[in-house]
């Protein structure tokens, strides 16, 4: 157990009365990448939230990096989400979550999520204010700030819910090739329903029947 990044056992979780977890297992070494299929509703995003330490298992175990306390598993993980998950804060607010980080480790976390170009053409710069619900940016600006956002963390476990779903094709693109930057080296598990968007580099899982199956 002690050689995996993510090492999940037999876990099980329900809203209310329906089970949408099933004694759920996964392992994934270090630097591995997992992609996640499945219908909408099957389960797959509470997947990544109990990887992420935001939900605890009813049954079970979910140890990523040797972790299992929840607040100790979101030190080492980074999740970017299908939907707008900014704060009514500044760019800058948003990227660093109120961390003291250096401005040149931002800009370098901008220029790998192609956020740069366009931060530098706005009047407040990286104190440009998102808006009350991240209105204020367009969806792939704020994809590319959620992704600069886990870039300065650090994290060595990324997790990705469809960041590029509802994107038209060129922004997708443009945010599918910072996540190349995003992902390079680290260990990704990605909720997907475009499995030919992942890489030779992803083994492939059908969530189903609340369990996880080799495709």
């Amino acid at each position: 157990m002690c050689h995996y990044a993510i090492f999940v056992d037999k876990v099980s979780f329900s809203y209310g009365d329906r089970e949408v977890l099933k004694e759920l297992s996964l392992q994934v070494e270090p630097g591995g990448h997992i992609g996640i299929i499945g219908h909408s509703g099957c389960g797959k995003s509470t997947v990544l939230k109990i990887l992420a330490g935001l939900y605890e298992p009813d049954h079970g175990r979910a140890i990523i990096e040797g972790m299992s306390l929840p607040e100790k598993i979101r030190r080492q993980t980074a999740l970017v989400m299908q939907r707008n998950s900014l704060f009514p804060l500044s760019i800058r607010d948003n990227i660093t979550c109120g961390h003291d980080i250096p401005e040149e480790k931002i800009w370098m976390a901008c220029d790998s999520a192609s956020l740069s170009g366009w931060i530098k053409s706005l009047p407040e710069g990286l104190d440009t204010n998102v808006g009350e619900r991240g209105d204020q940016v367009s969806g792939g600006q704020a994809q590319r700030i959620q992704i600069a956002r886990a870039l300065c963390k650090e994290a060595s476990v990324i997790l990705l819910d469809e960041p590029a779903s509802a994107l038209d094709r060129g922004t997708g693109q443009s945010v599918l090739e910072a996540l190349g930057h995003l992902t390079r080296d680290k260990t990704v598990v990605h909720i997907t329903h475009h499995p030919e968007t992942l890489d030779d580099s992803y083994v492939i899982y059908r969530l189903e029947g609340g369990k996880l199956i080799h495709e």
